[in-house]
């Protein structure tokens, strides 16, 4: 344990302890609902937070970036299409046909929200830019994913309807426009406690790896194809994600961001929802092709989670430094 905690700080140990948690005990059943239940409330409770601490002119300014919304819909609906496309030679022998089309459908699904916006305000970037621009791209997605998917893959479907519009609206937007209006009552209070609007952030990220890894442990996402190719197709996973975020990290200082701003494009325009993936899936695939497709977005999402996790928490260090540099 000291070994560990000369490697890792606190959040990554609590991380790595969630994790192994949700593979060996997944919550299941009743626990499942349990969980989502309080992994969504516990969002709705940072949304709200983030609505109170937010003025209206911060917000404004984030709504109206639009430069910084241009390059994370470029990474999320052409960059990652793009790259996907690009990896057919190589991926396509290594894992099959099947999981090369996940591969393809990963790259065609929006950004994912929740914990976009937690990475972003746990790292100090830009958070009224990450509200915008994460749920503008899941609101985009819905209607860019499927003609994505059709382009790419020559799969023939539906976009997802008004339950997930309202899905976005109820669990991320109603909470934050409730914290602005309570926030000429509530604002001083919440400013006081920004340690704590830290543990929330930290909270809900667990709550959000508990729940994808659990959900994970119960689809068999380690038993639903050999070892091997599972071993591959993670190796291929972690090389897209590293790519995607040297990309991003390059184009975002390449046209002169802030380092907020980078941050926010950094942990906006690098990952893909599996909230959002996932049904999807089910309404533009035969049922027998689903859970290939899948799979490597189920993966990918784990290992975002991760590395994501901990750039965040790097990042965030430079700001608890500041002051001892000074």
């Amino acid at each position: 344990m000291r070994i560990l905690r000369t490697l890792f700080d606190n959040f990554t140990l609590a991380l790595l302890a969630v994790m192994l948690a949700a593979t060996v005990l997944p919550c299941e059943g009743y626990g499942a609902v349990f969980f989502e239940t309080l992994t969504s409330l516990a969002i709705g409770l940072l949304f709200f937070l983030h609505g109170a601490r937010l003025s209206p002119q911060n917000v404004r300014s984030g709504a109206s970036h639009w430069r910084l919304h241009a390059l994370v819909f470029f990474c999320t609906f052409v960059m990652f299409p793009l790259i996907g496309l690009a990896l057919k030679p190589i991926v396509s022998p290594l894992v099959g046909r099947e999981l090369y089309v996940g591969l393809l459908y990963l790259c065609a699904l929006p950004a994912t929200v929740q914990s976009a916006i937690a990475f972003t305000s746990l790292a100090r970037g830009n958070v009224p830019a990450a509200i915008c621009s994460a749920a503008a791209s899941s609101l985009l997605g819905i209607f860019l994913t499927p003609l994505l998917v059709y382009l790419l893959v020559g799969v023939e479907g539906a976009a997802v309807g008004l339950q997930a519009v309202l899905k976005i609206v109820v669990q991320l937007l109603a909470p934050f426009v409730l914290g602005q209006m309570a926030r000429r009552w509530i604002a001083g209070w919440v400013e006081r406690r920004r340690g704590w609007l830290r543990f929330v952030d930290q909270g809900s990220i667990l709550l959000v790896v508990y729940t994808a890894f659990s959900e994970a442990t119960v689809f068999g996402l380690w038993h639903s194809v050999p070892l091997q190719k599972l071993a591959l197709l993670g190796v291929v996973c972690c090389a897209l994600l590293a790519l995607v975020l040297w990309l991003t990290q390059a184009l975002a200082k390449r046209f002169g961001f802030s380092i907020e701003d980078r941050i926010t494009i950094l942990f906006a325009g690098s990952k893909k929802s599996m909230a959002t993936g996932v049904p999807m899936a089910q309404i533009l695939f035969s049922g027998g092709a689903v859970g290939a497709v899948i799979l490597p977005l189920m993966l990918f999402h784990q290992i975002q989670l991760m590395v994501c996790a901990l750039l965040a928490q790097r990042y965030a260090r430079r700001v608890d430094a500041a002051p001892v540099e000074a």
